[in-house]
């Protein structure tokens, strides 16, 4: 009896020992739970803001800076090249429009012609050489301006403006040459085509923006487009008479 009595006395006492650590666990659960949360608050991602700090001397903010002063400096820089660019563009087109004004009959009259500017057109010597000419009818054999073909006025225009003798026909003209290729044509180079099958049978002086003058059987002594579907088909190939100047007084 008192063995049990003393059994009872223990386990009610054992009872008492659990409960009392699971209270102590579980206040001590949360304490660290609020300690938790003190050390970290719930915020909303609404309240997080960011200002980037000038000036502290860092090597990050220095360069920042640095960079900052480039970009206004080169600002700076295209801001005076668009002035200046401004001002050539403008003095450009008052010089222009002072040839224009100051352009003779024969110069406008050739720009339209040639599809040019008057500031990009052939030396007037040559010019006024291929305006004596201009209009005259086509004459096999020709040398006047009552007829003319179209190496005799190849001739006459070298003669009057370089004062050279060119050969009489085409076919040697070209053999005088040197060949040139089409991407080096100039003013006063000779433009060669096959149009009757059998070799160089066309010449013509070229002036400039794809455009040469000749004597046309059709049309006479006038000025064609290197790119019209029949020149262009019958084109053999450019030359150049070396050292040809154009003579003084002209």
């Amino acid at each position: 009896m008192v063995k049990q009595l003393i059994t009872a006395i223990f386990f009610i006492g054992f009872l008492s020992s659990c409960s009392s650590i699971r209270q102590l666990n579980f206040t001590s659960n949360k304490q660290v739970s609020t300690d938790n949360n003190a050390a970290y608050p719930t915020k909303f991602i609404e309240e997080i803001s960011y200002t980037p700090q000038i000036g502290t001397g860092k090597a990050e903010d220095k360069t920042a800076i640095k960079e900052s002063y480039t970009t206004k400096d080169l600002s700076n820089k295209v801001i005076r090249y668009e002035k200046s660019e401004i001002a050539r563009v403008t003095e450009m087109r008052s010089i222009r429009s002072e040839k224009i004004e100051n352009a003779s009959a024969l110069k406008l009259k050739y720009a339209v012609l040639l599809n040019t500017e008057v500031e990009s057109l052939p030396s007037e010597p040559l010019l006024e050489t291929v305006e004596e000419w201009y209009g005259v009818r086509y004459r096999m054999g020709g040398t006047t301006k009552r007829g003319i073909d179209c190496s005799a006025f190849s001739l006459a225009v070298y003669s009057a403006v370089y004062g050279i003798m060119l050969p009489r026909v085409s076919r040697d003209q070209y053999k005088a040459c040197r060949k040139i290729s089409s991407t080096e044509i100039r003013e006063g180079d000779l433009v060669f085509f096959n149009t009757l099958g059998h070799g160089v049978s066309h010449v013509g002086v070229y002036l400039g923006n794809n455009k040469f003058v000749h004597a046309s059987v059709s049309r006479g002594v006038v000025v064609s487009d290197m790119f019209d579907p029949y020149y262009l088909r019958k084109f053999i190939g450019a030359g150049r008479i070396e050292n040809k100047q154009v003579l003084a007084g002209n």
